[in-house]
């Protein structure tokens, strides 16, 4: 089994990318977007986080969470996530013969792409990427049609403004830690 080098820092805030088993014609995440919500909710509340850039694709989503100051661990919050929301699907995907046997559904990808935020420019490329997803992946033309995103909480806030498309010119004012 592969030895994946993680960066575990208590209260740190990290980079998250997700993805369904099955990519591509699949828009399981968004046609159960508030089965996703429910499950971040629940698992919040057991197990804290502070979510700064959240957007949900039809087969990804990309977030940025912090962890509380004594805690690094990201990894039950994401299992826990995961198969909270599995749990409020119709069983209708498939399943190959190895998840099958561990009795896995096959939902997820087994594993996700991390990256702890180093500083401040680390901190707003990443929440740019997030917001721009959509765009990028030819969803919408504008960030601000895209309904499953936290970019709408931050125009609210005063960070972004209504029109922004990627780059700096866009941008009202900084992020709060």
């Amino acid at each position: 089994m592969p030895s994946y080098r993680r960066v575990w820092q208590s209260g740190g805030c990290y980079f998250f990318t997700v993805n369904l088993q099955q990519r591509g014609n699949n828009d399981l995440l968004i046609r159960y977007v508030d089965a996703l919500r429910e499950s971040v909710r629940k698992v919040k509340e057991d197990h804290p986080f502070q979510i700064h850039g959240w957007v949900v694709l039809p087969d990804h989503l990309h977030c940025i969470l912090q962890l509380p100051e004594t805690d690094d661990d990201f990894m039950t919050r994401w299992r826990l996530i995961k198969s909270t929301f599995s749990c409020k699907i119709p069983r209708l995907e498939y399943r190959n013969p190895s998840r099958i046997r561990r009795s896995e559904r096959g939902i997820w990808q087994r594993r996700y792409w991390e990256h702890c935020i180093r500083d401040e420019q680390d901190y707003r490329a990443h929440m740019d990427y997030v917001h721009i997803n959509p765009v990028k992946h030819g969803l919408v033309s504008r960030v601000q049609d895209w309904p499953y995103s936290t970019f709408h909480h931050w125009v609210r806030r005063g960070v972004y403004a209504e029109d922004w498309a990627g780059g700096e010119e866009g941008r009202v004012g900084d992020v709060p830690d």
